[in-house]
């Protein structure tokens, strides 16, 4: 028969006297313990369940149990120092939605082509006050300026146009929401109906 001295040992730290942790760390370990019935730990013990030195056996293999449930049960947090930890160094990047498989290619329709470009959808009519060619954008289905694919977009064009400006040049920064009232581009591409283009109007909100 082994005495498990780190069983042991254990089970004296949580106020078990020598001799009974002695008993009940023989050929134990702490599972087996904890799965142990109250009358085979009395009887290892030598003692009756009405005894004190099974009363407190019992309670701290119970106040075991509840410690480790509620180490179990702890959020996971984030620590400061993870996040300036060098395998951190993806925390900022940006995931682009448009490389995802199922988003469909979307642009920007240049202002000077959404004339042409809508043309076909019956959308040039008459302005009723001016009895001028107007371009009548709001019947589009609508998208929000907010949605993370005119985001890309906007970052896009905003990145591409500050590079363009060249070394010591100062780019014209674009207004705020100047994306609003604008056409997008969508193409979607099938086994089965080919390639089929929408068109949807950005707007600012609902």
């Amino acid at each position: 028969m082994v005495v498990k001295s780190a069983t042991k040992k254990r089970l004296m730290e949580m106020g078990i006297a020598e001799e009974y942790a002695h008993k009940l760390a023989t050929d134990r370990n702490m599972t087996d313990i904890k799965a142990m019935p109250a009358d085979e730990i009395a009887s290892v013990l030598g003692v009756s369940k009405d005894d004190e030195i099974f009363t407190g056996a019992m309670n701290a293999l119970a106040e075991l149990g509840q410690r480790r449930q509620k180490k179990r049960s702890r959020k996971i947090t984030i620590s400061r120092k993870a996040l300036l930890d060098d395998d951190m160094n993806l925390a900022g990047t940006k995931f682009n939605v448009l490389n995802h498989i199922l988003v469909p290619h979307q642009e920007l329709v240049p202002v000077e082509d959404e004339e042409s470009a809508l043309e076909p959808w019956g959308l040039l009519t008459t302005d009723e006050e001016t009895g001028e060619p107007r371009l009548a954008k709001e019947l589009l289905p609508k998208v929000l300026i907010t949605d993370p694919v005119v985001q890309v977009i906007k970052e896009t064009v905003e990145r591409k146009r500050d590079s363009e400006a060249g070394e010591g040049e100062e780019s014209i920064p674009l207004p705020a929401g100047w994306l609003a009232d604008r056409v997008l581009k969508v193409v979607r591409q099938s086994p089965s109906a080919g390639v089929s283009v929408a068109y949807r109007l950005i707007v600012e909100g609902s």
